[in-house]
């Protein structure tokens, strides 16, 4: 996923504003992920993360998904709709499959926030894992976001 913000930051980066808020708290997101995970470079994970650790993490993939669905996604629509039919067809069909990701990151966020429960932590790979494959998902369809707006509006 890293690999992949690099690619987008690359290609869209320094053109837009609202882009560039986007990749920058994209990256924090997957840099606290990398963490909590034991990923490269932070692969050095004797013990599992304290709950404290993964709570922060938590806080951030809330502040994403909202920040996401009640300020970038609205912006993306708006442009759109000044730029015609083709760019808001495409942001509106993009739209309901990034939502359907969401529900992921809220269920890790309600799982992971209200408990203090060590053995909560032993489940933390699945969960992460499932997690991941829902953010790779979101990031795919919100690159094509950035590419509409990119390519349309800047």
């Amino acid at each position: 996923m890293l690999s992949q913000l690099e690619k987008a930051e690359q290609r869209w980066g320094g053109a837009n504003k609202l882009i560039d808020q986007w990749l920058e708290n994209r990256r924090n997101l997957l840099v606290h992920y990398c963490q909590i995970a034991g990923l490269p470079p932070y692969e050095d994970r004797a013990r599992l993360p304290s709950f404290d650790h993964v709570k922060a993490f938590c806080d951030l993939l809330v502040d994403y998904v909202s920040e996401g669905h009640f300020e970038i996604y609205n912006k993306v629509v708006s442009a759109c709709e000044t730029n015609g039919k083709s760019s808001q067809d495409i942001a509106k069909n993009l739209l309901p499959k990034i939502h359907n990701t969401t529900d992921t990151a809220l269920d890790f966020n309600d799982k992971y926030t209200g408990v203090d429960d060590d053995n909560v932590l032993m489940q933390l790979d699945e969960d992460l894992s499932h997690l991941g494959d829902a953010m790779e998902t979101r990031f795919q369809l919100e690159d094509q976001l950035l590419e509409v707006l990119h390519s349309k509006h800047s």
